[in-house]
């Protein structure tokens, strides 16, 4: 007798072989039908959302964007920089603003439905649970819009800025919130946006500010920001531990993926704060007590200091 794992993988290796053959109603049909017999039925409070409903769209707004990340910068290769300081500033500033009021419709929404800090369900603070719902809609299409950091640095030619880490994180962003959206839209998912929510008001208003010239020097907390990413990834894996030994009925599945996901994002921002910060660090110490020509003449190649550091860190988001 077949057994219903044998049947998954029969039914996908005939779905992926006749993809070619089918419309995209049918297509849409079919996939969605896969990804529910794999994850269970979906949340109906977002049905009809824009993007939402069917996966293909962000999942083809994910491959264009890694096909640019790819196909950018050899573009751009043998092409003069862009300088877009203006644009930065509005679209720094735009992000600012909305991660803002992401933050602030989080923690009234939480404030309201009385959340729980150790569990809180999916269907359980009734209008709370509403308010959160949108909320983190436009969380998850924020980061659609944060795709935007990426082609900034293709087109300023800053190819040292594309870095794993920053890919990773962005390309894989867009897809996880798609799959929360649709299954777990509110309870315990609020945490961790919060909290990035508020990583990114001090974020993109550093990079705003730093697109002028006449501020930058003045600019002297990025360091710190990349503290708070690291301690915000280690709250959020903390917080969704505690659903795991504390249940309340929120999926267990979504929890160790998550704290799954946690752990990569702090190993991998672990790495670029030590390369980042404290190598560079020790680097320019030594560099100090040799008497090198920077050192001594504060100057390198027609820059200062200053110049030559904030050159050199990366950006993560």
């Amino acid at each position: 007798m077949v057994n219903n794992k044998s049947l998954r993988i029969a039914d996908s290796i005939f779905y992926f072989c006749i993809l070619p053959w089918m419309d995209m109603e049918t297509f849409n049909h079919r996939l969605n039908t896969y990804i529910d017999s794999w994850m269970g039925p979906r949340d109906q409070r977002v049905r009809g959302w824009l993007l939402l409903d069917h996966y293909p769209p962000t999942f083809a707004l994910t491959v264009a964007y890694l096909l640019i990340v790819w196909i950018g910068p050899k573009y751009m290769r043998n092409r003069q920089p862009f300088s877009c300081r203006g644009l930065l500033v509005v679209y720094n500033l735009g992000l600012t603003l909305l991660s803002l009021y992401m933050f602030y419709e989080l923690v009234s929404g939480v404030w309201q439905g009385n959340y729980n800090f150790y569990c809180q369900d999916t269907h359980s603070a009734g209008e709370a649970d509403t308010k959160i719902v949108n909320v983190l809609w436009w969380y998850y299409f924020s980061k659609l819009i944060e795709f935007m950091d990426t082609f900034f640095f293709i087109l300023r030619k800053n190819n040292h800025q594309i870095t794993f880490l920053h890919v990773y994180h962005h390309a894989s962003m867009l897809s996880i919130w798609w799959f929360v959206m649709n299954w777990v839209p509110c309870g315990h998912s609020y945490f961790g946006a919060t909290l990035n929510s508020f990583i990114h008001v001090l974020m993109y208003s550093y990079y705003g500010l730093s697109s002028i010239p006449a501020v930058r020097p003045y600019l002297w907390w990025k360091k710190y920001i990349t503290q708070g990413q690291l301690i915000q990834f280690v709250l959020t894996m903390s917080q969704t531990a505690c659903a795991v030994v504390w249940p309340c009925g929120f999926p267990k599945g979504w929890l160790y993926f998550q704290i799954g996901y946690m752990v990569t994002l702090i190993a991998l921002f672990s790495n670029f704060y030590v390369q980042t910060y404290q190598k560079q660090g020790a680097l320019r110490s030594k560099d100090y007590q040799n008497g090198s020509t920077t050192a001594m003449n504060g100057h390198s190649n027609g820059a200062s200091p200053t110049e030559n550091i904030t050159h050199r860190k990366l950006r993560v988001d």
